[in-house]
């Protein structure tokens, strides 16, 4: 199957979880395009995606290179970010989903303002999201529920980022496990402001895009509906 034939089928997904949920429109794919090749997001492209989602600073900023010459590519940071890595990444994405810390905060609002005129994307303040581990799960990122306050205050503090709103993984292969997360960002959420302090919640994959959406999804990341399964690493 073509990616053409699969993006169509997630899109049909996505509209159908809408219609049950009474929205039209409001929900965004964002394409994963981790450890794809930069023609395959080319075949997307070519039928109407435009944001696309990368996990590691080194590939995202190869391929926007490599991706230049389309028009309004929008770029989405969607893995675990180091501050090391903040400065390369504010070079090229257009949204951060993965503030998991004050630290990180600060350092991206600090590299965002210092960027040259004409380095980056041209429209500060940068949008980023706070990744909240919902499940408490070790071996995943994420700021806890109980460091949500503190990791806001420090998103504020930078005049060169704007807080959009939250975003979590859900534990694998487990639907009501994951229904259980995605109502318990959708909760944080209204107890930190509400949608009119932060209108994004960024929760949803291949598996379990409809649950999200039934939750309250506006952003889903999809990776393997739409591009296959990876090869396994040689």
């Amino acid at each position: 199957m073509s990616i053409a034939e699969r993006l169509t089928k997630v899109r049909a997904r996505i509209e159908g979880a809408e219609r049950r949920s009474g929205l039209g429109g409001e929900v965004k794919l964002v394409a994963v395009s981790k450890k794809q090749p930069v023609e395959a997001i080319r075949e997307a492209y070519a039928v109407g995606q435009r944001a696309f989602g990368e996990n590691y600073v080194q590939e995202l900023v190869a391929k926007a290179d490599a991706l230049r010459d389309l028009p309004d590519l929008e770029w989405h940071f969607v893995g675990h970010l180091q501050t090391n890595k903040a400065k390369a990444a504010v070079r090229v994405a257009h949204v951060v989903h993965c503030v998991d810390s004050a630290a990180l905060a600060k350092e991206l609002g600090r590299r965002v303002a210092a960027r040259p005129a004409g380095v980056g994307i041209d429209r500060p303040p940068l949008p980023v999201l706070i990744e909240v581990n919902v499940g408490g799960e070790p071996q995943k990122p994420g700021a806890s529920p109980a460091e949500i306050d503190e990791v806001i205050a420090a998103v504020r503090a930078q005049p060169a980022l704007a807080l959009r709103g939250l975003m979590t993984m859900p534990p694998a292969g487990d639907l009501q496990a994951a229904r259980r997360v995605f109502e318990t960002l959708a909760l944080l959420r209204n107890l930190h402001g509400g949608e009119a302090a932060m209108p994004e919640l960024s929760m949803g994959m291949s598996q379990d895009l409809e649950v999200a959406i039934a939750c309250g999804a506006t952003m889903v990341r999809v990776g393997t509906a739409i591009f296959g399964r990876r090869e396994p690493a040689a």
